[in-house]
């Protein structure tokens, strides 16, 4: 397992610190939660940022509807 050290704002690090202590859970596990509930969509923001700029620089073209049905049978 990987150790990363990050820095808090007192805010937020008392936040966890209280949830901690009022659950009996760790710092740690609350960390581990916010990262691995919030991955997932920075993920698929970044995704989905990309390739709005590759169809606006023209790499890639938009798929239509009807291609979508034709190529993967997906129905509307």
């Amino acid at each position: 397992m990987t150790s990363i050290s990050i820095r808090l704002p007192d805010e937020i690090a008392t936040r966890l610190k209280n949830l901690s202590k009022l659950t009996g859970r760790t710092k740690t596990y609350y960390v581990h939660e916010a990262i691995c509930r919030h991955l997932d969509d920075l993920e698929d923001i970044y995704i989905s940022e990309s390739r709005l700029e590759e169809m606006r620089s023209g790499k890639v073209k938009p798929l239509t509807l009807d291609d979508l049905i034709r190529t993967h049978g997906v129905d509307p």
